[in-house]
């Protein structure tokens, strides 16, 4: 005869058991809706990049079957290939201004449209929805005309009797324009500032009027620290997306003149659909993910040292 406690655990166990069995087909169900996103992930993200990894090790054609060369691209790519080196500075010059340029001035937008006046939804719409466009083919070849010796640009100069430029055919000032195009498209990057902006307490910019702070004061000691993570996060995508900058120099300049708007992108764009060499090309865009990698890791590392946290106490992290 069974004891009043053997009674009791088989009851737990039979309990048990629907709900562990609802449990698991819980879990399948909500493997069953991610199912779509995984595969796609699969087969169109992971995939390609473990293909491209082996790729970067081969001579590769596309026209004809892969042939293992073990590090001979990379080698190529880091002691004869001078056009590398050319479109890797030209790259991090127009990295190293136009991201400051584009964070200063969305800032500065973003700044002037945090007022509560009538009708700012009206303005802000109106200011971001340029940038809709912004990284469009349409607007890289109206940039082209605007910037051309018979361009916009120069014809409003000749209104005051100064003599324009080819400021795209010219090598002085050929990435400038790119620069400048690169600023402009500050839409997503001021709506991250202002959204930044609106979570700053009140009671700082209160607390500090009473001590006679004025606006340049307000700025520097509340505004800049308690938007400090925002700058971080649109200083990190601002590297990550001027590295990949191909649009407007392949329809504006077209890498010129004498290869001085000739970015990465560009380079590792030739040697894949132009010539062809897709396992030099793969090698190349490796690179491109170690250099975009090891620039990010140093953002972090330094970013303890500047980026305030109200989390954390008013300490960086």
């Amino acid at each position: 005869m069974k004891t009043e406690r053997a009674i009791q655990t088989e009851r737990v166990t039979r309990l048990a058991k629907p709900k562990r069995k609802e449990k698991g087909m819980h879990h399948l169900a909500g493997y069953v809706f991610i199912s779509p996103w995984l595969i796609g992930f699969l087969l169109l993200t992971l995939w390609p990049i473990a293909q491209s990894f082996y790729l970067s090790f081969t001579e590769y054609s596309l026209l004809e079957d892969p042939v293992w060369t073990g590090t001979d691209n990379y080698s190529k790519i880091f002691t004869s290939d001078a056009t590398f080196t050319k479109s890797l500075s030209v790259t991090f010059m127009f990295v190293l201004f136009s991201v400051p340029l584009k964070l200063f001035f969305s800032l500065m937008v973003a700044l002037a449209l945090n007022k509560n006046i009538r009708g700012m939804n009206i303005y802000r719409t109106a200011i971001y929805f340029p940038s809709l466009i912004g990284g469009s083919i349409a607007v890289a070849a109206l940039w082209r005309n605007m910037f051309g010796i018979d361009g916009y640009i120069n014809q409003v100069l000749a209104w005051f009797g100064i003599e324009g430029v080819g400021w795209i055919s010219n090598p002085d000032t050929s990435l400038g324009t790119l620069i400048l195009l690169n600023t402009w498209q500050f839409g997503s990057t001021m709506v991250i500032f202002l959204a930044g902006l609106k979570q700053v307490p009140q009671e700082l910019y209160e607390s500090a009027s009473v001590d006679g702070a004025g606006k340049v004061r307000k700025f520097i000691s509340i505004t800049l620290p308690m938007l400090s993570p925002v700058m971080f996060f649109n200083l990190v995508l601002g590297i990550i997306g001027s590295f990949q900058t191909f649009t407007s120099a392949f329809i504006i300049t077209k890498g010129g003149p004498i290869n001085s708007t000739y970015m990465y992108a560009m380079f590792l764009y030739e040697k894949a659909f132009k010539h062809y060499q897709m396992g030099y090309a793969s090698a190349l865009a490796w690179v491109l993910l170690t250099i975009v990698a090891l620039l990010t890791i140093i953002n972090f590392m330094a970013s303890k040292y500047w980026v305030f946290y109200e989390s954390d106490g008013g300490k960086t992290k």
